[in-house]
């Protein structure tokens, strides 16, 4: 099950630079293999520009304390929840991700739209291609190059997360078995190339898959 692939994957070139997304159920240690692999991408010579998502400008930033704020009295219909994930989305491809491309950078984002499709889609149970649609034009239809989706089961999670540290991570184990089996069922039909990486192994592990990866993405050879 590990290691699919859909298409080929997109060479870092000076003038398109390459965009890298980083997904996966919470648990899956992904954050901190964010930054793991932001830094490593560096140390082989290439300019970084690291992201998440939401967030990543001040719009998405505000949004995203709204969004994630585990004891907030407003109330958010699922609706206007993927609402407001797609506009700092939208924002930060328009401030951040596009010109860091255009510059030959390679883009790191910690998320992107196929979460959206995963947590308010199959695991919410809104209309999954009307979140693709939705998601095609806050994105202008641009993807990640290559998206690395950390696979980790949901008890091995709930044991990660421990206490609930926001809103989302808060809504139960049954709603985050949903978005597991979500990331799985989604991954057949994704509309770009990526991989699934089991992430219920030690970090280093983890590290080194994803860094063999990115490498070929790259074109150079892994020094994992």
């Amino acid at each position: 099950m590990h290691s699919q692939v859909s298409s080929g994957v997109h060479k870092v070139s000076p003038d398109r630079g390459l965009f890298l997304s980083l997904d996966g159920p919470d648990g899956g240690g992904k954050s901190s293999q964010v930054a793991r692999l932001a830094e490593w991408i560096q140390a082989q010579g290439f300019t970084v520009t690291l992201c998440r998502d939401p967030g990543g400008t001040a719009l998405g930033d505000r949004i995203r304390a709204l969004l994630l704020a585990q004891n907030d009295t407003v109330s958010i219909s699922l609706e206007a929840e993927m609402l407001l994930y797609m506009a700092s989305r939208a924002q930060l491809v328009v401030e951040q991700i596009r010109p860091a491309l255009q510059a030959g950078h390679v883009v790191v984002c910690d998320r992107y739209l196929l979460a959206n499709v995963v947590y308010q889609g199959h695991a919410g149970g809104l209309a999954v291609d009307d979140l693709w649609n939705v998601g095609r034009i806050a994105t202008g239809g641009l993807m990640p190059h290559l998206t690395l989706v950390l696979d980790v089961p949901p008890e091995v999670a709930a044991r990660r997360i421990g206490v609930p540290r926001d809103r989302l991570e808060a809504r139960g184990e049954e709603y985050h078995r949903r978005v597991r089996s979500g990331f799985l069922r989604a991954l057949k039909t994704y509309p770009a190339p990526f991989r699934l990486i089991d992430a219920n192994v030690e970090p280093d592990l983890v590290a080194a898959k994803i860094q063999n990866e990115v490498a070929h993405a790259l074109g150079i050879r892994s020094r994992a």
